[in-house]
């Protein structure tokens, strides 16, 4: 039998079901950034990817399962589906993981089995219960979820995990693929569960859910009232369609609500110990992480990240806030990591001291990375008096996110004003080496600069979503420039930061088009065949 958890816990798969999410795919080295942060994070369980789905997955994951997935660190996990070829590619990649765990579905819900699988009832309950058992010959730790369950025939459902426990599976996955339950709804399929899957205590029941009518949160929470103990969720709530269920949101309701849900998990009502193993501490940092190198912007009034999550602009609400922090806060906002330190450090700082800084802030940077975050660190302290911690990490998520430097801006120069056409003029290195100079005269001037740079590096793409943000206050602000290119069916992202929001612009334009030629470079790699995943 499974010993039950009294604390919930967290299956990140921002790197799987996240990066579905329409231009949000990641390259290797990004997928690596955000999984060690996610261990820093302390989630339990990573879904590094779909290792069948193509060799540059698998290699992702492979590569996570061998750096992240070490002794002491976190599950790493691979997506399979219940076919013999994606869960044998799941276990050879996760090889390297001390702790590995295949996560293998097949749908239930007679649409889809009559439109999508073509299989009967029968058929499927044979299958599910074929791969668990080839699953485990790989992993000790074998997940198993039946898609879209929250439209499947609870009779048929029980029938299948029961033969999937039996099988092996240690974990339970219950999927509200199309987002269409509610809370309500939700836990009684959990209850259901419960109360008539006969061997369920040898298993660990998680959920899924997507976000479709905006209750994924509600879901999983009333899912925990009624046994779930695993979450699968992503940060910023990321995911296909309107997203996944979000990680902080869960996190954060179960810690500032946990005297409420202490019961639920057997535990005395007054207990002040955390329901799960979050660092609450790392979720800020994570978030933003995740936004820059997706290109994904966080909404401002998203809740616990969201920039005005913690802003009061109403004079009562201010007032009230001003005298007692909790008459209109529920929770501090140093518990997910936001600081108010304003000068940290200037022109005049040291590299030790720059150093330093950033392991305070939860950095750890390469000595490469170090050093060229040291030398944009003094390019911004030149021009700012203030230096601020959210200064510095716009620095460093800038170099971490950095993409094979395949043309380089050497030089952005413009000419605009309301009397004249905006013109600029770039110079770039290409692959070869060779500086190239072209100008052009835009709408404006980023439209100048962005005409002016496609006609150096003659790849074809549509820009279809440019977003300015300011780090901090004040004019002498770095302005955060993200943007995102579409080329055939793939989208592209690009990030830069800068004092000068036009260079910021150059500067993320070229790393998307980097992104983009990189990938037309690799073209070429076939996958075996077309691998789609969804839960």
């Amino acid at each position: 039998m499974t010993t039950q958890p009294d604390r919930i816990i967290i299956f990140d798969t921002t790197l799987r079901d996240g990066e579905q999410s329409p231009g949000a795919s990641l390259n290797g080295e990004e997928k690596l950034t955000i999984a060690r942060q996610l261990a820093r994070l302390g989630v339990d369980v990573i879904e590094a990817g779909f290792p069948y789905a193509s060799p540059g997955d698998f290699e992702a994951v492979q590569k996570i399962a061998e750096l992240v997935g070490v002794e002491g660190g976190p599950t790493i996990c691979g997506l399979a589906r219940a076919t013999r070829a994606d869960i044998e590619a799941a276990g050879k990649a996760l090889k390297p993981a001390a702790k590995a765990r295949i996560h293998t579905f097949i749908a239930t819900s007679d649409i889809h089995l009559e439109y999508k699988l073509k299989k009967t009832r029968p058929e499927v309950v044979a299958i599910a219960e074929e791969m668990v058992a080839y699953a485990k010959s790989f992993v000790d730790d074998v997940e198993f979820s039946p898609e879209d369950a929250g439209r499947s025939d609870p009779e048929f459902l029980y029938e299948v995990l029961t033969k999937a426990i039996a099988a092996g599976a240690t974990t339970i996955n219950i999927p509200d693929t199309v987002g269409y339950t509610t809370p309500g709804e939700f836990g009684a399929i959990i209850r259901g569960i419960k109360e008539n899957v006969p061997n369920i205590d040898d298993a660990i029941i998680s959920v899924h859910g997507h976000n479709d009518l905006g209750l994924a949160v509600a879901n999983f929470l009333e899912a925990v009232k009624n046994g779930a103990r695993q979450l699968e969720c992503t940060i910023n709530g990321i995911g296909e369609r309107a997203g996944n269920a979000a990680l902080e949101e869960l996190v954060m309701a179960l810690h500032v609500r946990r005297q409420y849900f202490n019961p639920f998990l057997g535990r005395p009502v007054d207990s002040q110990e955390s329901l799960t193993n979050i660092d609450t501490r790392q979720i800020y940092k994570t978030s933003r992480l995740v936004s820059n190198l997706t290109g994904m912007f966080v909404q401002p009034n998203k809740a616990i990240v969201g920039a005005n999550a913690f802003a009061h602009e109403s004079g009562i609400h201010q007032d009230g806030v001003l005298k007692h922090k909790q008459t209109y806060e529920i929770m501090d906002a140093q518990s997910i990591g936001l600081t108010d330190n304003q000068i940290v450090l200037g022109k005049l700082s040291g590299r030790h001291a720059f150093a330093s800084r950033l392991k305070e802030l939860g950095f750890d940077l390469s000595d490469t990375e170090l050093n060229n975050a040291f030398l944009k660190f003094k390019t911004v302290a030149d021009k700012k008096k203030e230096v601020t911690d959210w200064d510095l990490e716009s620095i460093v998520n800038a170099e971490i996110q950095q993409p094979p430097e395949i043309f380089r801006l050497e030089l952005v120069q413009v000419s605009c004003g309301d009397r004249a056409r905006p013109t600029a003029t770039v110079t770039l290195r290409t692959p070869t080496g060779e500086e190239l100079t072209d100008a052009a005269i835009g709408t404006g001037p980023v439209d100048a600069v962005y005409k002016a740079i496609n006609r150096v590096v003659n790849v074809p793409n549509q820009l279809i979503e440019f977003s300015v943000q300011s780090v901090t206050a004040g004019i002498d602000a770095l302005g955060e420039v993200t943007i995102r290119l579409r080329h055939g069916d793939r989208i592209f992202s690009g990030h830069s930061a800068n004092t000068d929001i036009i260079v910021a612009s150059a500067h993320a334009y070229v790393n998307a088009l980097n992104r983009l030629y990189a990938f037309l470079e690799k073209q070429q790699e076939a996958t075996p065949e077309p691998a789609t995943a969804t839960l």
